[in-house]
This record gives structure tokens, C-alpha cells and sequence, in this order.
């Protein structure tokens, strides 16, 4: 699994076409200086020595706010734009593990603010993700950046409680749920995530809500995410179960990242690599289901656990055997949330007190 294109799409409804970003001016400390003298309106000597006090090429989130609330009052309204969207971009998208700072670099997107609605703000959105989630795959990283609320698909991370109305079905699903604030912790995730299984996770969760997003064929893209200096692969082959459809073994992912301007190239004629993913491909059966063999092979070249076990015991993990489980979506969802609330309670089936959910249960896994 991961996140997909079609993910942010629907979470935060950021459009998925459009161009990627990739400056040829680098950033120094003096740079951001400029920049922000430029596009911000900020004396010369005031800027110099924000910016010396960031310890780098970023901007404070609260510095940012106060010139935001100073020009709103003065009516400078392009300066007050500009720095409510880097605030806005810093502490969502774009925020990193200080949860204070935004690159300043990201100046250079609202020069023109006409021009914002050209770029690829969903992919910009993913890639920075791939990247804080490549960071924390190293077993000495402590701390998750990145955007959590993109990580919906996992109920057990993150998530504090439900915030919704019929009357909000219109609106971004990232307003669905409260989530817990502060930095994420990834040493309790990763135990998290190696107890997962398929009944644990919402595979489709959008489906109700394509009247408002409609799916992008661009999610099926296979190729490369670029967003400033962040080169990451996509491979929707990789994860098929999400788009409905039933993983087969994917080709093998590739070797060398390409120039900024093939990557564009292929973006454009996306039909081609769309078309290579979905080919001789079947819907699927059931929410988790795979050809035959898939999990032998992922179990052989993957890492199916973050967590590595003691050294004194087995490090091979042998291959579960899932339950087929409901065809039908509706008894799916029914079934995962029986069976985590079972799990959570560390039910058993000869308990009495919890005979009637057990028979929901093997209702459930009837249909």
C-alpha cells in the first residue's frame, strides 16, 4: 500500500494536473533575504536578521502570521497574501520535523499569484510525503515530517475522532477527523504497522465521496513525482488493490531517476505508462485480494515488517494466510470493525459476552 495521487485528491481536493516545480535558483541564507525584500515587502536590515535567526534559508510560521496580520491591517493585500500562503504550505504540506520553519525557497511558487493554479499541487503534496516517509523507513529516525493527515487509511494512526456532518460530504475529506496534534512519534507506528492486517484497512475509503472528486486517470501513472530537488518514484502497479483492481507481481521498479524535463515528457503522455499498468488487469473479488503467488513474492524481495526481530530469534517471517472475507464493501467495513473492536478487547470466542459480535462476524464473512 501507500498514498496515491488520487488520495490527496480526494483528502484535500488539490488537482492532480497541472506542472511540477523545479527552480534553478538555489536558495542561500542571503537569497532569502532578498526574497523576502522582494515579496514580503520586509525592510533589508529586519529581514537579515529574521532569517539569522532561523539558522538558515526558512522562515518562522509565527513571524510569517504577524506580517500576515500587519499587512491584512495596512490593506496590503499581495504581501498579506503571500505570507498567509507560506504560512498555509509550511504548517501543512510542506511542514518538516521542527514544525516551526518553512523553507524559503517555497517564496518563489507565489511571485505570481495568478499563476498558482498552473502547478501540481497534489504531487507536490505527495512527494514531499515520500520523502519524510523514506526518512523515517531508517531504523534511527525518530520523528515523522510530512503531512499526517494524508495517512487516513490507517484508522489506528493518528486519528482522535470524527468531525462530520451529512451536510460536509462537499468538503475535503481531511475534515473528517480530529487528529492528535504535536510531532508523530514513529517507534509506537511501526508496531502499529506490523499488526496490521488486510481487515484493518480501509482500501477504497473515497468511493462515497466521487460525486464531489472524480477519479483521475492520472493516478495510474507509473513514472517519477517532482517537486523542487525531490526526485520519487510512483508505482501505482504497487499497490492495485486501492484502485479496485487485483495485484499481480509488479516489473521492478526503476533503476535511475530521469531528467526533470523527460519526467515532464512522460507525465504528459501519461496514457501510455496508464495503459501498461491496467493491462490484462481484473477488478477484484474482494477488498484485498491478489494473484496467485504475490504474497510468496513480496514476502521474498520486500521487508514485510519495520520492526526487526531480536537477535535470537528467526528473522524469517513466514507468509500469513489472510481470511478471503466479504465480497461485498459494505459487509467489509462491518467486518473490519468487528474485528478490531474484538481485537482490541482480546476477545475470545468461547466468551459468552461476546457471542452475538462473533456471529456478526461470520455473517459478515458470508457475503
Amino acid at each position: 500500500m501507500t498514498i496515491t495521487l488520487d488520495d490527496v485528491a480526494c483528502l484535500l481536493h488539490f488537482p492532480i494536473n497541472g506542472m511540477f516545480w523545479y527552480p534553478d535558483e538555489h536558495v542561500t541564507e542571503q537569497v532569502a533575504v532578498d526574497l523576502g525584500c522582494e515579496l514580503l515587502g520586509v525592510d533589508r536590515h529586519a529581514m537579515a536578521v529574521h532569517v539569522r535567526s532561523c539558522r538558515g534559508a526558512y522562515y518562522s510560521l509565527q513571524w510569517l502570521y504577524d506580517r500576515f496580520v500587519q499587512y491584512r491591517a495596512a490593506g496590503s493585500w499581495t504581501y498579506a497574501t503571500r505570507a498567509y500562503l507560506m504560512m498555509l504550505v509550511g504548517s501543512t504540506i510542506f511542514a518538516d520535523k521542527t514544525f516551526t520553519l518553512v523553507e524559503a525557497r517555497y517564496l518563489l511558487l507565489f511571485r505570481d499569484l495568478r499563476g498558482l493554479g498552473s502547478y501540481n499541487w497534489a504531487s507536490a503534496a505527495l512527494a514531499t510525503l515520500y520523502r519524510h516517509l523514506g526518512d523515517a523507513s531508517m531504523f534511527s529516525c525518530k520523528q515523522l515530517g510530512g503531512y499526517p493527515t494524508l495517512l487516513q487509511y490507517f484508522p489506528t494512526l493518528g486519528r482522535k475522532g470524527e468531525n462530520w456532518r451529512s451536510d460536509n460530504l462537499g468538503l475535503p475529506r481531511a475534515l473528517r477527523w480530529f487528529y492528535r496534534q504535536g510531532a508523530i512519534k514513529v517507534d509506537a507506528y511501526r508496531l502499529i504497522l506490523d499488526q496490521l492486517t488486510p481487515t484493518d484497512v480501509i482500501w477504497r475509503p473515497f468511493e462515497d465521496h466521487r460525486p464531489h472528486i472524480a477519479f483521475n486517470e492520472l493516478s495510474l501513472h507509473r513514472g517519477f513525482l517532482v517537486w523542487g530537488d525531490i526526485h520519487v518514484p510512483y508505482l501505482p502497479d504497487r499497490c492495485l488493490r486501492q484502485f479496485g483492481i487485483r495485484q499481480y507481481i509488479p516489473p521492478a521498479p526503476p533503476a535511475d531517476t530521469l531528467s526533470n524535463d523527460a519526467i515532464a515528457v512522460e507525465w504528459i503522455g501519461y496514457h501510455q505508462s496508464m495503459a501498461d499498468v491496467i493491462r490484462g488487469t481484473e477488478t477484484v473479488g474482494y477488498p484485498h485480494e491478489t494473484v496467485d503467488g504475490y504474497l510468496e513474492w513480496y514476502y521474498r524481495v520486500s521487508h514485510p515488517q519495520v520492526v526487526p526481530p531480536p537477535p535470537s530469534e528467526r528473522r524469517e517471517v513466514p507468509v500469513p494466510v489472510f481470511d478471503v472475507g466479504p465480497a461485498d464493501l459494505d459487509w467489509a467495513r462491518a467486518s473490519t470493525l468487528v474485528r478490531r473492536y474484538l481485537r482490541q478487547v482480546e476477545a475470545d470466542e468461547d466468551d459468552v459476552a461476546y457471542a452475538d459480535l462473533f456471529e456478526v462476524l461470520r455473517i459478515a464473512d458470508e457475503h
